[in-house]
């Protein structure tokens, strides 16, 4: 076995290592501007100036106003923030309070567990919770969402770009049939105005940096994003939250981020946001089309060289970092290990999940077809390629695979 003499790191989706250029915007802001961004002296107006910038590029890297930034520790805050706080603003409301009418939340069944696990909370909580279905490929149809609409329903949360295979969601087609749906049935008395619910949120922290994100192209009411994913710093996100959505926060012991999230903002990490997002805008066209073109390297390598091996999600929709393979005769763990070994890293489901002992809840809801001996003799892995990447480590991917299917015996391979 042959050991790579540098190791290969695909697993972008999990974190991104900090851009230079970033490090040096945050770097005055550790030990020289440290003061508290809300004092009102000439120190803490520093501090708040450079928090004020970052919340503008946030903004213009978003099509937002300023004042529909909010900095949270990141996307799982941001999700947690969504879905509580619109309850939480929710119930008090005449609806709730005189009416009693029950909230209704709308969620894909293959979110990130920031928000399925928080949907399950308020399940025990008496909210009612529809699950929408995917596809094979990881595609949600819109219809299944108008069917699920009710008079009720008071938020829909749909990720635009799945952070396990990469599938990337028909968001703006979702936010129409929400808008129809509002129209359509405002005013019927005794219901919730429809000129508020349902709020519509996605979860952006894997589409951030290889998408359109402008909040007013997609539509939505709620847009969750963190830098971590971005070459930014680990511990610092955003929601955006559209001019009049209601939301109420679920801390309390501050009045910053106007009173939505309390406690003293980490100045250098919003100011690494900031700088992150700027320079993500700047490459996203380049970078995008530069990972474009090694993912379908990428891909046709591993069809050319295996038979057992199979792309999961859809292969248009998707991010362009993205590939996420199916190998029968190999478990996710050992061939994780054996890619370790050889200096390749990767993931076998998200990083949020990577402890959890079942298969991913992602695949499980893809792959219907399956069987649970299929997914026992199954690995599922995500290689998620960066700026980074180049066809070299593709290269050194598959002659990987290759030593590892030899190894093990279980694996025909296509001859050429």
């Amino acid at each position: 076995m042959t050991q790579n003499k540098k190791t290969i790191y695909m697993d972008y989706a999990s974190a991104t290592p900090l851009d230079e250029r970033v490090l040096a915007a945050m770097e005055p802001y550790w030990s020289k501007i440290f003061a508290n961004p809300n004092a009102l002296h000439k120190a803490g107006l520093e501090a708040q100036n450079a928090v004020a910038k970052s919340r503008l590029q946030t903004a213009k890297v978003l099509g937002a106003h300023a004042d529909e930034i909010f900095f949270t520790s990141g996307g799982t805050e941001s999700d947690n923030l969504t879905v509580l706080g619109v309850i939480n603003a929710y119930k008090k409301t005449r609806e709730y309070i005189e009416e009693k009418k029950r909230p209704h939340v709308v969620v894909s069944s293959i979110e990130h567990s920031a928000i399925l696990e928080t949907a399950k909370y308020l399940e025990s909580e008496g909210v009612d919770v529809t699950y929408i279905s995917v596809n094979e490929k990881g595609l949600i149809d819109p219809k299944d969402v108008a069917e699920a609409l009710r008079e009720e329903t008071v938020l829909v949360s749909v990720m635009y770009a799945n952070n396990e295979v990469g599938t990337v969601q028909p968001v703006r087609e979702i936010a129409k049939v929400i808008r129809h749906f509002k129209k359509t049935t405002r005013g019927i008395p005794g219901f919730v105005s429809r000129s508020v619910y349902p709020y519509f949120h996605t979860d952006a922290v894997q589409a951030l940096q290889y998408l359109d994100v402008n909040v007013e192209k997609l539509g939505v009411d709620l847009l969750s994003i963190n830098a971590s994913k971005i070459y930014g710093p680990k511990g610092v996100g955003a929601l955006y939250v559209r001019r009049g959505a209601k939301l109420l926060g679920v801390m309390h012991g501050g009045e910053q981020e106007s009173g939505l999230r309390p406690g003293t903002l980490p100045t250098p990490l919003v100011v690494g946001l900031g700088a992150a997002l700027e320079i993500a805008e700047e490459m996203r066209e380049v970078e995008t089309a530069r990972l474009k073109e090694l993912q379908k390297y990428f891909i046709e390598s591993l069809r050319a060289n295996f038979k057992n091996i199979s792309i999961n999600g859809d292969e248009a929709e998707r991010l362009p970092n993205n590939v996420h393979i199916a190998m029968s005769g190999m478990d996710s763990e050992l061939l994780l290990f054996e890619l370790d070994a050889r200096g390749i890293f990767v993931s076998a489901k998200s990083a949020c999940k990577s402890h959890d002992a079942l298969a991913s809840y992602v695949i499980m809801n893809m792959r219907k077809d399956y069987k649970l001996a299929e997914f026992e003799d199954t690995a599922f892995i995500r290689f998620s390629m960066g700026r980074g990447t180049n066809r070299g480590d593709v290269d050194e991917v598959i002659n990987s695979l290759r030593d590892i299917s030899e190894k093990y015996a279980k694996a025909p391979k296509v001859q050429n």
